[in-house]
């Protein structure tokens, strides 16, 4: 197989430990031609569904990869790591969740394979560390040409663990969706597509507060809440100079009801 120049690395390991360096280390000792791209480290520690989220949204941005995601609360267990292969890449990780957003915006999942070919691991296994020992170097192999039948048995796409569907409810003048994230600077998206807003007039009522639709920050006053599309195609929800989340008071998960005012 002709292989990938690239590496996407998502976890949620941090950066003021070693974890990331090691796992590039491995990568690098095994086929150090492949590029790494850090897309993030900064996950909240065992938040599955940030990882999940974050990952889908970036893939399709990327060149094409082999993309390595841990965020592994149950690593030790009996939860299976996998191999995933999709239209337009492959991803390597914890069969928790994790994987499968990302393999739909890849164009779907194609072939699925548990990892239980020890002689793609480290020679020496950590229970606490599969991002070190399985996941970064099967990552390797694969970029180098391997091919995934290698990395263990094929099983069923359908037995992939998948997150439940977030909430999403549209009607005449009114939504309620589920938050999907809230970014660095407080904005505050919804898993409802950019589409649903096209069933709003404007204003609009979050929350109890006065928001107006608006396609860029700026077109609304400083202080100002808006109701948008971002760069991901969801509606989401931001103050001009300020943040929305605290405003709103929400966290992931919460449902959010936007009406027309």
């Amino acid at each position: 197989m002709p292989g990938y120049d690239w590496i996407s690395f998502t976890t949620d390991y941090g950066l003021s430990d070693g974890f990331v360096a090691a796992c590039h280390g491995v990568i690098a000792r095994i086929t150090p031609a492949v590029r790494v791209i850090d897309v993030t480290h900064q996950i909240p520690p065992a938040d599955v569904a940030r990882g999940a989220a974050v990952l889908a949204q970036t893939v399709p941005h990327l060149p094409a990869a082999v993309h390595v995601a841990v965020v592994d609360p149950g690593v030790g267990t009996a939860r299976r790591g996998v191999a995933v292969e999709a239209a337009h890449g492959l991803l390597v990780g914890p069969d928790n969740g994790l994987l499968p957003p990302a393999a739909d915006a890849l164009g779907g999942v194609r072939r699925v394979m548990v990892l239980d070919n020890p002689g793609w691991f480290a020679d020496v296994v950590s229970p606490t560390f599969h991002g070190r020992d399985i996941f970064a170097p099967v990552a390797a192999r694969l970029a180098a040409g391997a091919d995934p039948a290698g990395a263990g048995s094929e099983v069923d796409p359908a037995t992939l663990a998948r997150l439940p569907e977030p909430v999403v409810a549209v009607g005449d003048g009114w939504l309620e969706a589920e938050v999907a994230m809230v970014d660095r600077f407080g904005n505050v998206q919804l898993a409802a597509p950019g589409e649903a807003l096209e069933r709003l007039g404007d204003p609009l009522r979050v929350g109890g507060m006065v928001a107006r639709r608006a396609g860029t920050f700026g077109e609304a006053a400083p202080g100002a809440l808006l109701v948008y599309v971002d760069s991901a195609d969801r509606v989401a929800i931001a103050i001009n100079g300020g943040r929305a989340v605290v405003a709103l008071g929400v966290t992931p998960g919460d449902i959010v009801r936007i009406t027309t005012a």
